[in-house]
Order: structure tokens, then C-alpha cells, then sequence
């Protein structure tokens, strides 16, 4: 008999439940991960704890296909587990993790009753199980920045033209000279099956219904090849890359991604976490697990390194990305493995931003972000950082495209940052959100949400198109008391230029 069709009792699995025998149960199949405890990204933790039963509930959401095969040796797979000998305990851990007072959804309101993102992430948070709503919420230390890109938005005013024929609008536009539906675009976003089984493929069936543009993250939970399956004609993609301290794994899916030209347009290195941030409510979640009685406090497979924190989700997907990135080594790898143009994600200051643009063609575009408030508590938000560019080096918005994300709730905070020079405004956990609220509808209904009222906003403004809007329509005066105004580091970038503040 083939070893892989061999028979395994319930009873021989759960004797094997320690870092120096660890069995586990996938999709029918029991495999010994034993020598896989000290690579495993999350730590040998999160597998001892589910060691010796069946734990494709917990795997499935988080890991595309082809995990197995890519990370355990062909011999680790021992068999199939007999199915005679499988007890039912209890439900799952996975579906055991909803917050106090959930119901199964099923008396949740109509998508189209939700009005705002507000609405949609309560409803998202009532359906979803508690760690995945932990990761998407989660932000680094105090949780200031997370709060400040918002509310940054309410410190800008409008100033709307009267008079104005405002019978049309059209708020499509380009990016890197892709046609686009709306300057709404859904900014990476790991784990995406962690909140609903639609997953990133959910998430741009509903871009595709509104012609918006989707960077799946370089951590999604579906390959790049089923998040594009069945894609719209000429719905653009972009990839997120975390560069590995094993480049080869980073070269191979640069390589992938080049296989798929219909599709990804762009690359979009991320700079703004070469080290996890502190997420703490995301790492608490690590110790709410049914089983993790079970295992020792502090007990590693041998060789394995030693981990801060509590293990969250985001810690998890940071093991083995590289810190080491520099402007004249990395581009340079980077241009050898791929020709797609690259957007510099995380830039978060007019210093960066202006380096970046000495880099175009290669670089064709910044994403000004602070990861959304998961890295660098207290880092800038992205408006901040579009007022410092137009202070110091205006010049950067002629060179290459300026995009923004982080802290985006309301069609007015769209408006209000292409009227500052974004080219597009990225969203992440709003699109997780809806996707954990409805599934494919719920992103359909953040994306029909915010596309309304930002034309709305366009309309009552007097704007038509959105390459007309500029800084006559806010008052940011406010905000720029708070905008960086030391030594601006430039010296030698390139010759001096007139601000256009």
C-alpha cells in the first residue's frame, strides 16, 4: 500500500503532541511537521497547540494552496486519518471565536441598509470570528496613528463653488496610465479568508463591478492566480511585495506575477514594516486558544529562534521578511527580476518621497503610509506627508504619481486628498470589513458607499472631473500648523524649488 493512502487511527495522532513528535491532521491527511516546528513563520506554538487533531479549520482561512507541498518534504505525509476512529468534541476553535453576543448573521440587516463604513464594521464585527476581527482591527501600541489618519480628514475644510453646473461628474481616472473606474483603489490586505470564505477573489469580483483597482497582498490567503480568475477585461491588479531574507522565494513569485501581464500592472514594495509594529490586541488572541493549556509557556522546537510578543497573526506573516533594504541595492535586484513598474509603498516623508522620484521610470509612484497605524505608532499620516511634499519639493507630483492611504471613512476624505495632489486613495480595512459583513456584496457596498459620496461631494463642490480639483477647494490651514518645518534634508537632491503652498 502507498504510505500516503495508509490508514491512521485517531488514537496514534494524539499521541503525538510535542516539539520532538508533532503530528497534525489536514484536509484528511495526517502529516508529521516535526522537523517543520522551528521554520514555521508563526512559531512552533501555533502548530503545538493544534498538534495531534484535525486542524484544517484553523489552516485553511489563512494559507493559499500549495503551502503543504512548498514548506514539508514529500515523506511527511504519512497517510490518511480513519475516519472510524474520528470523535466529535465540539465545534471547531475557528468557529468557537466569536464575540460575546453573535449570532449566526442571520438577523443582520440588509446590506443595502448599511449607509456608511461605520455601519458595515459593526455589522462585520458582530459575524466575524474574534481573531480575525482582532487582526484586521489591531494597530500598533497607544493606537494614535490608527486614529489620527482619520481624524486628520476633519481638521480640512471644503470650499464649495456656487453657480456651478453640476448636472455631471465623472470621477474615473488612471493610474500609472490604466483606466480606472473610480481613484479608489483597495490597498493590500492580508488575510482576507480570515473574515469570509469569498476571500481576495471576493474582494475583486466587487472591484471589478465598479472598475477599481485591487493590490492583493503579498500575505493573501488565495494565490495570485485565483485572485485574478474570471477578472474583468481590463481590470488592473497590483502585487505587494515583501521582500524575503530568502530572495529566491520573493524572485520565484516576482516571477509568477510576470506570468500574468493581462492582470498585475504594477509591484508594490513595501517599506513601512521591515519589523512587525506591536499589535497587541492581535497578539493577545494567541493565548485565547482552546488548547493552549496544553502547551508549555515558553517551549520552542530546538533551533528555534526566540520571538517577541504573543505570536498574533501579524506576527506570524512578518517572520522571515527581510530588514536589510536599501535604495540603491534593492531597486537594482528588483529591476532584475521584474519590468513592471514599482510603486514605493510606505513612504512618510517629503525626503523619501523626493528620493523616489529620482528613481522614475523605475519607480512610477509613492503610496504615502503608515501601514495603516500597524507599524509606527505616532508615525504621520498620510495628509500630513502630501502638505510636507508641496512644501518642500512640489515638484515630486510631476515626476511620479502620489498615491495615499490610511484613515479613508467618508467620500469628503477622498475629495479632500485628491484635492491635495493624490492621484488615488487606497482602502484596506474597510474592504476586509465589508468582505467579513457580506462577502462579496459587503465590499460591493463599501465601494458603491464611498463612490456616491464622493461624487456627491464633487457635485457640491462645482467639480466635474476629478483632474480638476486642486487646493483651491480646501482650507487646510489648519492642518498645516502641525506640518514638519525643520531642516528639510534635500541638500543636493535637485535644484531649489518654489512651493506651492
Amino acid at each position: 500500500m502507498n504510505m500516503s493512502e495508509k490508514l491512521i487511527s485517531a488514537e496514534e495522532v494524539v499521541k503525538h503532541t510535542t516539539p520532538e513528535s508533532c503530528w497534525v491532521v489536514l484536509y484528511g491527511n495526517v502529516y508529521d511537521v516535526t522537523e517543520f516546528l522551528p521554520s514555521h513563520p508563526g512559531g512552533s506554538k501555533i502548530i503545538l497547540q493544534l498538534a495531534g487533531r484535525d486542524a484544517t479549520e484553523e489552516y485553511d482561512p489563512i494559507h493559499p494552496p500549495g503551502t503543504l507541498e512548498e514548506n514539508l518534504k514529500p515523506e511527511a505525509k504519512l497517510g490518511r486519518i480513519d475516519p472510524q476512529t474520528l470523535v466529535r468534541t465540539g465545534k471547531p476553535a475557528a468557529k468557537e471565536e466569536r464575540k460575546k453576543g453573535d449570532d449566526d448573521g442571520s438577523g443582520e440587516p440588509p446590506m443595502e441598509s448599511l449607509l456608511n463604513l461605520d455601519e458595515i464594521e459593526q455589522v462585520a464585527t458582530r459575524r466575524m470570528p474574534e481573531k480575525a476581527w482582532a487582526y484586521y482591527y489591531s494597530a500598533s501600541d497607544d493606537t494614535f496613528s490608527k486614529s489620527f489618519n482619520n481624524a486628520v480628514y476633519r481638521d480640512i475644510l471644503l470650499r464649495p463653488r456656487v453657480f456651478v453646473d453640476c448636472t455631471r461628474c465623472d470621477i474615473s481616472t488612471t493610474l500609472l496610465g490604466h483606466g480606472v473606474g473610480l481613484p479608489i483603489f483597495v490597498s493590500p490586505a492580508a488575510m482576507a479568508r480570515l473574515g469570509h470564505p469569498d476571500g481576495e477573489a471576493g474582494i475583486a469580483r466587487a472591484c471589478a463591478r465598479f472598475g477599481a483597482a485591487q493590490v492583493v497582498s503579498n500575505n493573501a490567503s488565495m494565490t495570485p492566480e485565483q485572485v485574478v480568475a474570471g477578472a474583468a477585461p481590463g481590470q488592473v491588479f497590483g502585487w505587494q511585495l515583501y521582500v524575503q531574507n530568502d530572495r529566491a522565494k520573493s524572485e520565484a513569485m516576482l516571477a509568477r506575477i510576470n506570468a500574468l501581464p493581462d492582470y498585475f500592472k504594477f509591484v508594490v514594495l513595501t517599506l513601512d514594516a521591515p519589523v512587525p509594529g506591536k499589535r497587541e490586541l492581535d497578539e493577545k488572541q494567541s493565548f485565547k486558544s482552546v488548547t493552549a493549556a496544553t502547551v508549555t509557556p515558553g517551549a520552542r522546537a530546538a533551533g528555534e529562534p526566540a520571538r517577541p510578543g504573543g505570536g498574533g497573526v501579524g506576527q506570524q506573516l512578518f517572520f522571515g521578511t527581510a530588514a536589510d533594504l536599501t535604495w540603491p541595492v534593492t531597486l537594482a535586484w528588483l529591476a532584475r527580476h521584474t519590468r513592471l513598474p514599482v510603486v514605493l509603498k510606505g513612504v512618510q516623508t517629503h525626503e523619501d518621497a523626493a528620493l523616489a522620484a529620482r528613481h522614475a521610470p523605475q519607480v512610477a509612484a509613492v503610496l504615502l503610509s503608515n501601514h495603516g497605524g500597524r507599524a509606527l505608532d505616532t508615525a504621520p499620516p498620510a495628509v500630513h506627508t502630501l502638505l510636507e511634499i508641496r512644501r518642500h519639493c512640489p515638484d515630486v507630483f510631476d515626476r511620479i504619481e502620489v498615491w495615499v492611504d490610511g484613515g479613508v471613512r467618508r467620500g469628503t476624505d477622498v475629495v479632500k486628498a485628491l484635492a491635495l495632489g493624490a492621484r488615488a486613495v487606497g482602502i484596506g480595512r474597510a474592504a476586509l470589513f465589508g468582505l467579513g459583513a457580506g462577502g462579496q456584496k459587503g465590499v460591493e457596498r463599501v465601494l458603491e458607499i464611498l463612490k456616491a459620496e464622493t461624487e456627491t461631494c464633487m457635485r457640491l463642490l462645482g467639480v466635474e472631473k476629478v483632474s480638476q480639483l486642486g487646493p483651491k477647494h480646501i482650507n487646510s490651514r489648519k492642518v498645516e500648523r502641525d506640518i514638519y518645518d525643520g531642516e528639510s534634508g534635500m541638500s543636493g537632491l535637485w535644484d531649489k524649488v518654489k512651493s506651492r503652498l
